[in-house]
């Protein structure tokens, strides 16, 4: 994992959000994309990853993972307990069932491992990380399960940690959404430590998605490790259910303004070496 890695999450969420994430990409203004494998346009958005791992040299360092969808919307395979529409529950209504020791940990393996395999049909390889939709992947009884599959599945692969050092949070925007995300990741990083698996170490990129994201964004990089982590979530285009639409389009606007290495720079931080992906070294 880099130093700095900058992550377009939702990618496969609809053809609008996968081609700004993928231009974004090839362009070098983000050096990881986080994929939806169980939605719908998974397999004709996963087409548009080709542009990114054929980038020039100069951009190549963009690593490609899954965002494991289990809350909110339609799943691979068949689960019981689905809402009137066919959906998944909420994270909210996930996280309640969860702490409350309700979780069919069979049912949700099954999904998990067919999001990883569909990852794999669609890409010919394994994830580079993996993490969720509303982090999700770190409540109790879901993180060992997400544990499992990736030591099955993609066992060199890092894990997104939403955890982050009190003091770190409060140095960065919206500072009690990050300790909220600490608190449902609590002891995430030893089980992952434990299981071999390697995690970033700080995390940021929390906010309302209404506040100046040009101003904000600087300030995600603030008080960060030696694997610092920021979350993103670009894209174009208005759809109904997508509550995050308009800032979607604020956030890919000012991405797009200089690749991450000349944000870096700029902001007087290390400028990490290209990274080489797994998908280059099979090809």
């Amino acid at each position: 994992m880099p130093h700095y890695t900058l992550c377009a999450d939702d990618f496969g969420l609809s053809p609008a959000i996968s081609e700004t994430i993928a231009a974004l990409a090839a362009a070098g203004c983000v050096n990881a994309v986080s994929c939806m494998a169980a939605t719908p346009g998974w397999r004709r958005d996963a087409r548009l990853l080709e542009l990114v791992d054929h980038a020039s040299d100069e951009r190549a360092g963009v690593e490609i993972g899954i965002h494991l969808v289990l809350a909110g919307e339609r799943p691979i395979t068949a689960m019981p307990g689905l809402n009137r529409d066919g959906r998944l529950p909420s994270a909210d209504r996930l996280l309640v069932r969860a702490l409350a020791g309700r979780i069919d940990h069979g049912t949700i393996a099954r999904e998990i491992d067919a999001q990883f395999a569909a990852f794999a049909e669609a890409l010919g390889r394994p994830p580079d990380f993996v993490d969720a939709h509303q982090h999700v992947h770190v409540y109790p009884g879901i993180r060992q399960l997400v544990i499992a599959a990736t030591l099955r599945h993609a066992p060199q692969a890092w894990l997104r940690n939403p955890g982050e050092r009190i003091g770190a949070a409060l140095q960065r925007p919206f500072a009690g959404k990050a300790i909220g995300s600490s608190i449902h990741a609590l002891g995430f990083a030893r089980a992952l430590a434990r299981a071999g698996l390697a995690a970033n170490v700080s995390f940021a990129g929390h906010y309302d998605f209404a506040g100046d994201y040009a101003a904000l964004l600087p300030r995600f990089f603030r008080a960060a490790s030696a694997r610092h982590l920021v979350m993103c979530h670009p894209g174009s285009g208005m759809a109904d259910d997508d509550s995050i639409a308009a800032a979607r389009i604020v956030e890919a606007k000012v991405l797009a303004e200089m690749p991450l290495s000349e944000r870096l720079a700029q902001l007087g931080l290390e400028v990490d070496q290209p990274y080489t992906s797994r998908a280059a070294e099979l090809s």
